[in-house]
């Protein structure tokens, strides 16, 4: 049996963050192995997780990566237990780390980081999750930008085509994607065009206005033309090019986009965005 001596367990805690006891034990366990103490340690991550698997995990962090070229982003939310291990610099450095592999490999990381997961949840002893991610690669002109907002709380991928090259480095269209990004951030919208919403979610909106306007005893013309104005409404809050621009509420997104097309005479067309907002 290997003598375990106290810097021994040190320099294992050092390379895992594992407790000094969990650090001790498994140098036992392995007869001072020290490769093999560090598999027992993220082993026991696996039985931490399954013993918390019933711990909400909504703290944490959503992080953004660019690559080089700056035409693929990456963006994950990483969550964990409580605020305290969400704020720590190992819990911030594995996040990084997720968001990373994910702008190199994929959206699907859950087997490529299944072994650092392990570590993390032996690390911290809280159930840490990788709840969702989203890689994000510009097709055509244009340009595709990230925001972060309140610190890893929201964070927003966009994509916004543009059809000459030149367009792409105009202040005009750079100020315009940044706008946009923050848009999605604090206004929240469901969908990109009217188009994409469910008819289904159409008709319950048009139900709830068509009772409330029955119970006002409105003429049936009368009210059709305000269930158009109603749905339009609608249509205004929950799609973003018809959302009230945050910066200048008397335009439309549709109008800043327009306008921006305009002055660098230019097609520019928003593509698609992501919104990811921390334990929601």
């Amino acid at each position: 049996m290997a003598d375990i001596t106290v810097a021994m367990i040190n320099d294992l805690r050092k390379q895992t963050s594992a407790g000094m006891m969990n650090c001790k034990q498994a140098l036992k366990e392995t007869d001072g192995d020290f490769e093999s103490a560090i598999k027992i340690l993220r082993e026991k991550g696996a039985v931490i997780q399954q013993k918390r698997a019933n711990k909400e995990s909504k703290q944490g962090i959503i992080n953004a990566v660019a690559s080089d070229d700056a035409k693929t982003l990456a963006m994950a939310e990483v969550n964990t237990e409580t605020d305290f291990v969400a704020k720590t610099d190992n819990f911030k450095n594995f996040a990084l780390t997720v968001t990373n592999e994910v702008l190199t490999n994929g959206e699907d990381v859950a087997e490529s980081m299944k072994e650092a997961m392990m570590t993390i949840i032996s690390q911290t002893g809280e159930n840490v999750k990788i709840s969702r991610t989203a890689r994000m690669v510009l097709s055509g002109k244009g340009k595709v930008e990230s925001y972060i907002h309140m610190g890893g709380k929201v964070g927003v991928l966009v994509e916004v085509a543009c059809g000459k090259a030149e367009t792409e480095t105009t202040e005009k269209f750079t100020q315009l994607v940044h706008d946009l990004a923050l848009q999605v951030a604090a206004v929240s919208p469901a969908y990109l065009i009217s188009d994409e919403v469910p008819a289904d979610i159409i008709e319950a909106e048009r139900d709830i206005y068509r009772n409330q306007l029955k119970k006002e005893n409105k003429p049936e013309n009368i009210m059709e033309n305000i269930l158009k104005g109603k749905i339009k409404k609608f249509f205004s809050e929950i799609c973003l090019v018809n959302q009230a621009f945050v910066k200048e509420p008397k335009m439309s997104i549709t109008d800043i986009v327009n306008a921006c097309a305009k002055e660098c005479d230019d097609t520019i067309e928003i593509k698609r965005f992501v919104r990811f907002q921390l334990g929601v």
